[in-house]
């Protein structure tokens, strides 16, 4: 395993009932034995017994040189006996490990009792001022009060689930995240669960050794194991097979990696960021998500605004997407008005492309208008065949190098052709898949390319 960066122990979460973020901490207090009235805050690991190197010494001699171990981890306290003579016990009951969240005693030896208390503080988050974080762009109150929170989360290591609508910028605000924690000198791995099919993605994402299965001629290291010491962003985690999901339980619960083929498991350091489109509380009903693995990935649950709902950000957006393009165009009252008023069914990833097409028109020698820039493309039956003279975002298709010019040409085919076939088929991507005879992992893949909203359900 990659020595993993050093990161704060603070224990955030989401209260499911409120949405509130906060902040739960421990403490034990020494409530029986002749070390009574020991009080302490515990955080990271607390090694108890009576050899002077524990953490906390105790003078009891029915307790073991090295007896207990407490972990504060992310979903609660685990207690671990260290294989001791006079045991640990817990409700009347001997135990070797359990993990707790609720106040709780503990008896250790024969005579020593200790009491686990945790507490519970609400986060303030206070004003975030600045207009970005990392590379992604607002100013709206929604923005600010997103990046308050992740602001306030990137340093730690707290699981997050980013939710919101296909081409809101849940990609680039985990890129974020990953860049403010401390982890951003490492590996940040992303795995498209919509686009990998279900019988490679146990191997893309858990590796595999030699002799695996067919074709596996060498050992290979999973996208988990590259993020080792970094970050893993499982982007829509909603379409991961129900079948898979207890595998990446594993690895949530016990920051551990199986690679197909091998009965050994190897240890990884980890932090994880998911994010859906989808409502995963409603798939948890309809039985198509697990509830523990829903669990594990919302223990901070951040909500990505849709761009309708934070209309404020339109300008700021649209000469962000012209300076990184490399140009810039005039927007006029009118046009700003214009932009602010259309509803954005493909979110910020739509407004980028609009910005893009305003760009091409303006090197044609055009002034964009509202209409030229909200407009759809035209459909497939109405592209002119592909000759010498058709132009491609504005431009004649001489006037770019041969490879730019074929891969516009396809992205236009592509957009359009699916855009259509979709719309035929009300939306259902199994049944366009096998109108077009392509694999519906295939048009996934488009739809997210484009920012093609449509019903996956």
């Amino acid at each position: 395993m990659t020595d993993g960066p050093t990161t704060h122990l603070t224990h955030l979460y989401t209260d499911v009932d409120t949405g509130a973020l906060k902040e739960r901490q421990y403490r034990l207090v020494i409530v029986a034995g002749p070390d009574k009235g020991i009080d302490c805050a515990l955080d990271g690991t607390t090694m108890l017994g009576t050899h002077e190197n524990n953490d906390i010494v105790l003078t009891d001699d029915t307790v073991s040189r090295y007896h207990l171990e407490l972990q504060v981890r992310r979903d609660g306290l685990r207690i671990k006996d260290l294989e001791t003579t006079n045991g640990t016990h817990h409700g009347g009951a001997r135990v070797e490990s359990i993990t707790v969240r609720e106040a709780t005693r503990i008896r250790l030896g024969k005579n020593s009792t200790i009491e686990i208390i945790p507490t519970e503080t609400d986060v303030r988050l206070g004003t975030y001022t600045e207009t970005k974080l990392g590379s992604v762009i607002g100013s709206s109150q929604p923005m600010r009060a997103l990046f308050a929170l992740l602001n306030r989360v990137a340093t730690t290591d707290v699981t997050i689930l980013l939710e919101g609508e296909t081409g809101s910028g849940k990609e680039i605000i985990a890129e974020a995240i990953h860049e403010a924690s401390n982890r951003s000198s490492k590996e940040l791995a992303v795995v498209d669960c919509a686009a990998l099919p279900k019988n490679l993605i146990g191997s893309e994402l858990f590796g595999h050794v030699r002799g695996a299965f067919t074709g596996a001629d060498s050992d290979k290291k999973g996208l988990i194991e590259v993020a080792d010491g970094g970050t893993l962003f499982l982007d829509e985690i909603g379409e991961l097979d129900i079948d898979l999901q207890p595998q990446l339980l594993r690895v949530l619960e016990k920051r551990e990696v199986r690679r197909v083929g091998e009965t050994k498991s190897r240890p990884v350091n980890i932090r994880i960021i998911a994010a859906t489109h989808r409502n995963l509380k409603q798939m948890v009903k309809d039985r198509t998500f697990r509830e523990d693995l829903y669990y594990r990935l919302a223990v901070v649950r951040a909500v990505v605004p849709p761009l309708r709902e934070r209309r404020e950000d339109i300008p700021l957006l649209a000469h962000h997407f012209a300076d990184i393009l490399g140009a810039g165009f005039e927007l006029s009252p009118t046009l700003v008005s214009e932009l602010s008023a259309h509803n954005w069914p493909g979110n910020v990833r739509e407004l980028r492309n609009v910005v893009e097409r305003a760009l091409s028109l303006g090197r044609a020698g055009r002034t964009p208008s509202a209409d030229d820039l909200v407009t759809p493309a035209q459909p497939v039956a109405s592209l002119p065949r592909a000759t010498t003279a058709t132009p491609v975002h504005g431009e004649n298709v001489l006037e770019l190098p041969f490879k730019e010019a074929k891969g516009q040409l396809i992205e236009a085919f592509e957009r359009d052709y699916l855009s259509q076939l979709l719309e035929r088929h009300k939306g259902n991507i199994s049944r366009a898949a096998n109108a077009a005879g392509i694999d519906r992992n295939y048009i996934h893949r488009l739809v997210k390319k484009y920012g093609i909203k449509v019903d996956r359900g």
